[in-house]
């Protein structure tokens, strides 16, 4: 079996930026096990499957180094760039997942994804949640993820948590988000911790915005918000609220092609 494969650099402007992710192309899903083991192969934190339907559509499935994912950002932006660079040429690219229906349209260099709002509601914190992550007090709600408030950016910036502790914690098919106000033009930072998942830190996630996005937004009382990704990699992203929608927008870059031979 031969699948065209590709490793994309996703939310950042160069190669090197922002977070990896696989994206294969079939003609039909092979089995999942299979796929589960090329993306522990792959060790990125998601590896996107697409198979293109019948209607003009395509089927999409994310899979961690430990999971199917239920919806994962960087990897269907990342696919709509590869199908970009094979020259799909009807937009928005309408994806169907576990999450629905996900549409992608071009904007510039840009691409961006129309994605579920997942406001945080409030919930019972962990025990070893704040411990885990080195934090004293800090606000806790939830959405997919635990989702957690500082004061201030350089608090996320200079988080070294127990990432052991956090994988003891019982969060399927999510992690940890840590935020704080942001920076100059930034207007939120955050880091992502998924460790049940296989990803010790996220790079740089879009999923995640589904939830920031609408907290920032009722906070600072914008539409449109900024939001950089204080990861080693690092990642920014752009986010628009319009409802029960968040459309979440950044760049990608092609770091190698070539073929699966399976």
């Amino acid at each position: 079996m031969a699948i065209p494969y590709y490793h994309v650099d996703v939310f950042g402007s160069e190669l090197f930026a922002g977070s990896p992710a696989g994206v294969c192309i079939l003609s039909a899903f092979p089995a999942d096990g299979l796929m589960q083991k090329i993306a522990i192969e792959n060790r990125h934190s998601n590896t996107a499957f697409v198979v293109p339907r019948a209607d003009g559509d395509f089927d999409l499935r994310w899979f961690t180094p430990k999971v199917e994912d239920d919806l994962c950002g960087h990897a269907t932006l990342a696919s709509a760039y590869v199908l970009a660079l094979r020259k799909h040429n009807v937009w928005p690219v309408r994806f169907h997942t576990r999450s629905g229906m996900l549409t992608i349209s071009q904007d510039g260099d840009s691409f961006v994804m129309d994605f579920p709002a997942r406001p945080p509601q409030p919930c019972e914190t962990p025990v070893g949640l704040l411990p885990a992550l080195g934090l004293k007090t800090a606000l806790v709600t939830k959405s997919r993820d635990y989702f957690v408030v500082v004061d201030q950016a350089e608090q996320v910036r200079a988080l070294s948590p127990d990432i052991a502790a956090l994988a003891k914690l019982d969060i399927v098919n999510g992690g940890t988000i840590v935020t704080a106000p942001g920076e100059g033009d930034v207007d939120y930072m955050c880091r992502l911790f998924s460790p049940s998942e296989g990803i010790d830190e996220d790079p740089a996630t879009g999923s995640i915005h589904c939830t920031l996005a609408p907290y920032w937004a009722g906070r600072l009382g914008k539409h449109t918000l900024r939001a950089q990704q204080l990861s080693a990699r690092g990642g920014t992203m752009e986010c628009t609220i319009g409802g029960d929608r968040v459309k979440i927008a950044g760049c990608a870059r092609l770091y190698l092609h070539g073929t699966l031979e399976l």
